[in-house]
């Protein structure tokens, strides 16, 4: 190691620290009231919709204007960014300008009852169509019993069935005519006809029989089997003619069905002359009333059960009526089930039995929508059985098919009915978080064939003079679409600084619409309470105070402890090796920030520096990954030709939960370097930002949550005018404080500095001269640099006389002080 310095020469970054002590003006960027050209939102005319969604609606409006399959919506953007009620009313002015959707019948397949027919009809003649059959229905009923129990049926049909009769008796008159020649008679017994032999007018009984000589006996057998024969032919016949009787009956039904019905079959086919499936439809009932005429008339009195036929088959089940839509349709199921979606068949139970039949075909919601729209929550879809295959299978196939699961999935126990699949023609739109989409574009190999489309939703747009008068205007909008009062100029004017606050930036506004209309909603009702007709700054500060209230429970626990000492935060003194970060919370909706001490410790290592939140498993990749980043700079400036000898330790003091981020990056490289120079830190200071590899100090989040943390507990104890707060100064543009914070800072009793580099940082907390190296890499002694690189050096010499045996070399001088 000998001729090896130890010293500035290590130091990566020349140049001069940049920090500046920042002022009022700088803390918030309020909205200037003389941009906004109007009293109240009254004034305003109605704005164009989409503010700051240029993008997204212009993705919108190519979806719904693209006629192609597979041009389907999805639509990316946080909840409460109002991109529901805009994808809504952008469709809605696509919807108006298409003709209304059809009207979707099932009705009774004739051929295959399992399998109803689907029949489609203009919008609103679906329900004429079935007050119509309804009515025919109705009048079905008496015109079959009027039709069977009339005198000219009755007495055609008893003139047929004398006529076989009369038939039947002649044949067997004739063939007993004939035996009675032969000494034969023919007997009607209760078990059948019977041929026996007489004596006289009587039969012979058994015992004159067998007294008759041999061949008189043999000659009558004779005759009874001849004429036993003839008679079985005869039998034989009668079932022929009573086949023939009951075509005759039928036949003389039809013509009777056809007289009795065929004038209502007419009289329904004047409505419907310009609908040819209607006219189909009709001439099949007609043909089936006919031919099914005995077996309703059946039903009729009593024994539908018997006959398994009733004039309900001759209903119309309307699933989608168009009539009150003057447009195409456009849909938004919240329940989005499989059976929701594509529809269902409903079932009854009578007698322990399951029943079905075509009435009880229920439509979904892409029945509905067919022709239009249909507007639904990915994540909801996503999260139902089957819902999002059976979704993906309708728009792949181009035809909705009414299934049960049990069907879908092979295991349902019985028959069931299958209807008739109905075309598709609608547009999907799925609503979900960024997050969603992109699993689904990545995992999901069909969804980009089926969802072309995606539109976009900012989260914040830029904050200019233009922008905050198109802000007004939309605010105009909310209003009016809330029917609340007119906002004041002065309160709009809070509303576009309320903005700029939930975007966590002084120069954009938040695009989100449901935080803002719910402050809007709640001033609204508090300028109501003071009976103001309108909403006046007062009343929004006061609802965005209230919230505050109505939430805050758990910051003030957290400032409670601190106060009292539980929680241990020093606001003043100066102490090595420990510093003031700030960290964030979010409960809800509501992010407050609180000052925890981080604390460093150091001794002769091998150049580790432990993250003792990381070794509990606590510390969390990104907070890891600052660590390291720090330790990477360390290595650099102070340890460039040498191994770093040091081991120190960094944790979150009385920190019981997970860290996250490296915004205490910074944080935790001053405490460390106060460790390594045993310089005390300002404890009326804290510090928040991350730190790349060349002690640059960068951009982080929630920064004016940090400041009014450290602030309030500051002014909970007495301002000093000493106390204040280290930012990084790329986040002095986001910088949307608290009036009191601005007012603390403007009289001097709080300050706020902004700052470029580590250096910059170590000098505001420590009060030394970070030490700047000269043309040939020295720093100035006494310095926090030097300070650093003497206590590294004389680690490296204790830890070369350990290595070395454990003899201390007398005389020698650490590098840095060579």
């Amino acid at each position: 190691m000998a001729g090896r310095r130890y010293n500035s020469e290590a130091i990566l970054i020349p140049g001069t620290t940049m920090t500046k002590l920042l002022d009022a003006a700088a803390l918030y960027r309020a909205c200037d009231v003389s941009l906004l050209e109007f009293e109240t939102t009254a004034e305003l005319a109605e704005a164009e919709p989409g503010f700051g969604q240029a993008r997204a609606v212009d993705a919108v409006r190519f979806a719904v204007d693209m006629p192609k399959a597979g041009f389907n919506l999805f639509v990316l953007g946080q909840p409460g960014s109002g991109r529901h009620a805009l994808v809504a009313q952008l469709v809605q002015e696509k919807a108006a300008s298409l003709p209304p959707a059809s009207d979707w019948c099932y009705v009774h397949n004739m051929d295959d009852p399992m399998r109803p027919r689907a029949l489609p009809l203009p919008p609103g003649r679906g329900v004429e169509l079935r007050k119509d059959m309804q009515r025919f229905v109705d009048d079905l009923g008496p015109a079959i019993t009027a039709a069977f129990e009339g005198d000219e049926y009755r007495s055609r049909a008893e003139g047929l069935q004398n006529e076989y009769k009369e038939k039947e008796d002649q044949s067997l008159r004739a063939l007993g005519h004939e035996s009675v020649q032969s000494g034969i008679a023919l007997l009607r017994t209760p078990q059948g006809f019977i041929f026996a032999p007489m004596k006289g007018e009587e039969a012979m009984s058994p015992e004159e029989f067998n007294q008759l000589p041999a061949a008189e006996r043999v000659r009558m057998e004779g005759f009874i089997e001849s004429y036993g024969e003839r008679l079985s032919k005869l039998l034989h016949q009668f079932p022929r003619w009573r086949r023939e009787l009951q075509g005759k009956l039928r036949d003389l039904s039809r013509e009777t069905m056809s007289l009795a019905v065929g004038h209502l079959i007419e009289d329904l086919k004047e409505h419907y002359t310009d609908l040819l499936n209607v006219l189909g439809f009709l001439d099949q009932v007609l043909a089936d009333v006919v031919e099914q005429g005995e077996a309703l008339h059946e039903s009729r009195e009593g024994d539908e059960e018997s006959s398994g036929i009733s004039v309900q088959r001759y209903q119309v089940n309307l699933v989608v009526d168009n009539l009150a839509n003057p447009a195409a349709p456009v849909v938004f199921e919240d329940n989005p089930t499989f059976p929701s979606l594509v529809g269902r068949v409903d079932q009854l139970a009578h007698m322990g039995t399951l029943l079905t039949n075509f009435t009880l075909v229920r439509s979904g919601a892409f029945h509905r929508a067919n022709g239009g729209f249909l507007m639904l929550e990915a994540a909801k879809v996503l999260t139902q059985p089957y819902a999002w295959e059976g979704l993906k299978r309708v728009l792949k196939a181009g035809q909705i098919r009414i299934e049960s699961l049990g069907q879908v999935y092979g295991f349902g126990a019985g028959l069931s009915l299958e209807p008739e699949p109905i075309p598709l023609s609608c547009k999907v739109v799925l609503f979900g978080e960024p997050m969603l989409y992109y699993l689904l574009k990545e995992y999901d190999p069909e969804f980009d064939e089926l969802f072309k489309v995606a539109a976009d939703f900012d989260e914040a747009t830029l904050r200019d003079d233009g922008a905050s008068r198109s802000f007004a205007g939309y605010l105009g909008n909310l209003a009016r679409e809330g029917k609340l009062r007119p906002f004041h100029r002065a309160a709009v004017a809070r509303l576009i600084e309320h903005a700029a606050r939930l975007a966590g930036d002084g120069e954009l506004l938040s695009l989100g619409r449901q935080p803002v209309l719910d402050i809007m909603t709640e001033a609204d009702y508090l300028a109501g309470k003071a009976a103001r007709e309108n909403v006046a700054r007062e009343d929004v500060e006061a609802a965005l105070a209230q919230r505050i209230h109505r939430t805050d429970r758990i910051r003030d626990i957290y400032q409670r402890e601190i106060l009292r000492g539980t929680l241990i935060i020093a606001s003043s003194g100066f102490l090595v090796g420990q510093i003031n970060g700030l960290a964030v919370i979010q409960v809800g909706d509501f992010a407050f920030a609180h000052p925890v001490r981080i604390s460093a410790t150091v001794r002769l290592g091998e150049g580790d520096v432990m993250d003792i939140e990381r070794e509990t498993e606590l510390g969390g990749a990104i907070h890891s990954k600052g660590v390291m980043i720090l330790y990477s700079f360390l290595a650099a400036r102070y340890a460039r030709e040498t191994p770093l000898p040091l081991a120190a330790s960094l944790v979150f003091e009385q920190s019981y939960g997970p860290v996250e981020g490296d915004s205490a990056s910074l944080a935790e490289l001053c405490v460390l370097l106060s460790a390594l120079s045993g310089l005390p830190i300002n404890q009326s200071l804290a510090v928040t930002g991350s730190v790349n590899q060349h002690g640059r100090v960068q951009a982080i989040g929630g920064v004016n949550e940090k400041i009014e943390g450290f602030y309030d507990i500051c002014a909970a104890r007495g301002l000093t005018g000493e106390q204040g707060v280290l930012i990084p100064e790329d986040n002095v543009k986001h910088l949307m404080l608290r009036e009191d914070v601005v007012t603390a800072v403007r009289d001097g009793k709080f300050r706020i500095w902004s700052i470029a580099d580590v250096d910059g940082a170590i000098e505001l907390l420590t009060g030394v001269a970070a030490g700047e190296p000269d043309d040939q890499g020295n720093v100035p002694p006494e310095t926090v640099n030097y300070l650093v690189a003497a206590q590294l050096g004389a680690m490296l010499l204790a830890r070369q006389d350990f290595s070395g045996g454990g003899e201390k070399k007398k005389g020698k001088k650490p590098p840095a002080a060579e």
